[in-house]
């Protein structure tokens, strides 16, 4: 939400009402284009309060699905990192199942060289109502999206901004397979991209004293982001391209310059073991 955190069972709401507009963090001004991110000049230490995000869908046989994606190419996994091509993508959608629920929104920025170098945002018509529940987080009605174009209208508009990128999302499972479920449902080929989970990359680089968790928000509070997540494709998109400069920041004052030093353990496959932390986004 979007669903850019994983919700625990603890996390999940239960029967009772939904959650009002009180319930978001208020989102900060998003970025100019061309503007250096924020630098990581000071940490929150502090707790930060739960955020409703959906589960990671689970399959019959128990697994939690891998985004579709390819790992990077050898050639990409050894280019510096501060000269990769991130495309950073955010989705709302009327529930949590690709392939039975529907894509409202997509979010996204193209980051290079440190700097955000454009976005890329539309509502979805989903072609059916939008749940009460879901309208009261995300704050996107059935008037506003019945106005928008259909998925099949939107997603070549997503797919030439993100072409040769390295699609980049928060818990990257949920974004990626509704994405990839829409393309297929529509009949368009999905380009596989190869694939970057800010939730793995955090869990590399980030020590359990220094976050007790790595749900998108705790993340935004940790790098103090400009832009809060608060529901919605465009600001979540932001403060996850801005997670992903904190995390870049880090491993390169480490001496990590490419991703090929961090072995296998960054590619961007959600583990049951971060959805139990709490990591989507």
């Amino acid at each position: 939400m979007t669903t850019k955190d994983v919700l625990t069972a603890e996390d999940a709401p239960t029967a009772g009402p939904a959650p009002t507009a009180e319930d978001a963090p208020t989102a900060g001004a998003a970025l100019p284009a061309g503007a250096a991110l924020p630098a990581e000049d000071a940490l929150n230490s502090a707790p930060a309060g739960p955020i409703l995000r959906p589960a990671e869908p689970v399959l019959p046989s128990g697994e939690r699905p891998r985004p579709p994606g390819l790992p990077l190419p050898p050639a990409l996994l050894t280019v510096p990192l501060a000269e990769l091509e991130f495309v950073v993508v955010d989705v709302e959608t009327t529930g949590w199942q690709p392939g039975q629920d529907s894509i409202t929104e997509i979010g996204a920025v193209r980051l290079s060289g440190g700097r955000l170098r454009a976005e890329f945002c539309t509502l979805v018509n989903p072609g059916s109502a939008i749940p009460a529940g879901i309208a009261a987080l995300t704050g996107i009605t059935d008037a506003m999206a019945g106005q928008a174009p259909a998925i099949g209208a939107a997603l070549p508009g997503f797919l030439g901004f993100a072409r040769g990128s390295v699609l980049t999302a928060h818990n990257a499972a949920f974004d990626v397979g509704f994405l990839s479920a829409a393309c297929g449902a529509c009949g368009v080929s999905w380009p596989d991209f190869p694939v970057l989970d800010t939730v793995t990359l955090a869990r590399l680089v980030l020590g359990a004293a220094e976050v007790p968790d790595c749900k998108l928000r705790t993340l935004a509070d940790f790098f103090v982001t400009h832009t809060l997540p608060c529901h919605r494709a465009l600001p979540d998109a932001m403060a996850t391209a801005e997670v992903l400069q904190g995390l870049l920041r880090r491993l390169a004052a480490a001496g990590v310059a490419a991703l090929a030093e961090l072995g296998d353990g960054w590619r961007g496959q959600a583990t049951a073991a971060a959805a139990a932390d709490g990591a989507g986004g």
